[in-house]
């Protein structure tokens, strides 16, 4: 019996068109990735990076008002440790994030779960909650100077049946804090709110009503369902509020319009500190070391929780 065997077969002549074809398409989605990325990255080197390596340099030198430059090495560093304006400042914005942190996450996650589902005006319903998060934060601090004005203000007539009209809540040491951290509350809850929908958006709906199937309650649902799936967008809010808490706009702008610091330095943050040391006694130095460690604990503190959280997932994977 004669076999005959098949010549060997040859390479399709279009498989190396394909394959250039292919690295071709790759290489152009390559450089469309990098043009996208190009105009963020160049801002975050010049508004960013630069400023942050200049400041971690100037800290090492005495400057005055007249652009002279003496190098002194650790001496702004050493000064701080006797500083006691500084670990005043430290104290009112470790009081303000301990606060305000918490606060604003309870209240912009019950508002997240209030208009989570559709019901007729929900549109107009979210755009409220989040109004105050496009006004400006001097706008908003004008406007709550002059609703907090003492004895004159709308809120000191309204409370005044009460017996509460003479209370001075930005003239009063023990009360100024306090409603410091309701305003930046009521300012910020809007934007959290949406980071926490944008959230339950992403919980599928076949898990809960599975649930709901087996005899789950709201309570169990929220518990073993939601939450869980929702940990790595709590964890996001968190730090993110914790470093706008510490150098964000409201740890400035908003208690630089309401109080200036005062009174008696209890609203004064480190990040109005740094201010007033850089703009109002001139030493830019001193100033640039407090930024470095400012951004030093922060770094820390961040990676901490990362750490411990795992970026919000805190079961094994």
């Amino acid at each position: 019996m004669v076999t005959t065997t098949a010549p060997p077969s040859k390479p399709s002549a279009r498989t190396p068109a394909r394959r250039k074809a292919g690295m071709s398409r790759k290489r152009r989605e390559a450089l469309a990735a990098y043009a996208f990325l190009a105009p963020d990255t160049i801002g975050l080197l010049i508004f960013v990076a630069i400023p942050m390596l200049l400041a971690f340099g100037v800290a090492f030198f005495k400057v005055d008002g007249f652009g002279n430059y003496q190098f002194i090495g650790l001496g702004n560093y050493r000064l701080m440790a006797g500083d006691d304006q500084l670990w005043a400042s430290l104290e009112v914005t470790a009081k303000y994030v301990v606060t305000f942190v918490p606060i604003a996450f309870v209240v912009s996650f019950a508002l997240a779960m209030l208009v989570r589902n559709h019901f007729k005006g929900i549109g107009w319903v979210r755009s409220a909650f989040f109004l105050p998060n496009v006004v400006s934060l001097v706008v908003v601090g004008l406007i709550w100077q002059f609703l907090l004005v003492d004895k004159r203000g709308a809120l000191s007539r309204l409370l005044a049946p009460f017996g509460l009209g003479d209370v001075s809540f930005l003239g009063t040491p023990s009360l100024a804090l306090g409603t410091y951290v309701v305003i930046s509350v009521w300012f910020l809850m809007g934007y959290q709110m949406l980071v926490f929908l944008a959230g339950l958006k992403d919980v599928p709906k076949e898990l809960e009503d599975a649930a709901a199937i087996d005899g789950a309650g709201p309570w169990q649902r929220f518990r073993y369902v939601i939450w869980p799936l929702l940990r790595p967008t709590s964890f996001f809010v968190v730090v993110n509020s914790t470093i706008g808490a510490v150098t964000g706009l409201q740890a400035f702008d908003l208690v630089y319009v309401l109080t200036k610091g005062g009174p008696a330095r209890a609203t004064s943050t480190v990040v109005l500190y740094i201010y007033e040391q850089a703009f109002t006694f001139n030493n830019m130095g001193y100033a640039a070391a407090l930024t470095t460690v400012v951004v030093a604990l922060l770094i820390i503190c961040t990676g901490l929780m990362f750490g411990f959280t795992r970026g919000g997932r805190f079961d094994e994977d």
